[in-house]
């Protein structure tokens, strides 16, 4: 019989004290609810592969059928808190106005705030999700997105430039559920633009 390869995964570590607006008890806390995605996908990975070794790797088979579904919703708060965490800092510079980013924004949507604007808008959908600025990788053309939970509404094969965090442990011991608009605002002064920036594909066409 083949080895199966089972990956596991190590928490990162961020320095993101004295951020703007979302005070160090919030990072802290969602560390923490960060580290949980990760050590759930391990064990999740880590059941699979015990199904997969037994053979019982069937739609049929109401648990591993469960696992599956489950692995996409820890697998994709590991990944998207990443994307989250990395594009943030506590040193950052003011919105771009030249460069790769910035170009490639007002090439999408004719500007800088109007691409801004329409990004806060998805953000304050209700509900709980994450705001992506998505670059579809064959045009280089970016599109903002609302995805549910962590997986329903990822867009296949499309590179993540710009994530924000809108479920309430993001901003709720800094402000109250009704005022989410405030925390966007923070989060856009924290923004990385030069890792946003880094993320930009070369167009396939």
């Amino acid at each position: 019989m083949a080895t199966l390869v089972t990956e596991s995964y190590t928490p990162k570590k961020w320095d993101l004290a004295g951020l703007t607006g979302i005070s160090d008890n919030t990072l802290q806390v969602h560390f923490g609810l960060y580290e949980g995605y990760v050590k759930n996908t391990n064990l999740l990975n880590e059941q699979l592969q015990e199904k997969i070794k037994a053979g019982q790797t069937t739609g049929a088979d109401p648990h591993f059928a469960e696992l599956t579904r489950r692995l996409g919703f820890e697998y994709n708060g590991m990944v998207l808190h990443e994307y989250y965490f990395d594009n943030m800092t506590a040193k950052a510079a003011g919105a771009p106005t030249s460069g790769k980013l910035h170009d490639a924004l007002a090439a999408s949507f004719g500007d800088f705030e109007t691409w801004k604007k329409d990004f806060a808008g998805v953000g304050g959908m209700r509900g709980v999700g994450w705001a992506i600025a998505f670059q579809d990788p064959k045009s280089g053309r970016i599109s903002n997105h609302w995805i549910t939970l962590h997986e329903d509404g990822n867009v296949a094969g499309y590179k993540p430039i710009l994530v924000m965090d809108v479920w309430e442990h993001a901003f709720l011991l800094d402000y109250k559920p009704a005022e989410r608009s405030k925390y966007i605002e923070s989060f856009f002064a924290n923004v990385s633009w030069q890792t946003a920036e880094s993320r930009l594909l070369t167009p396939a066409r």
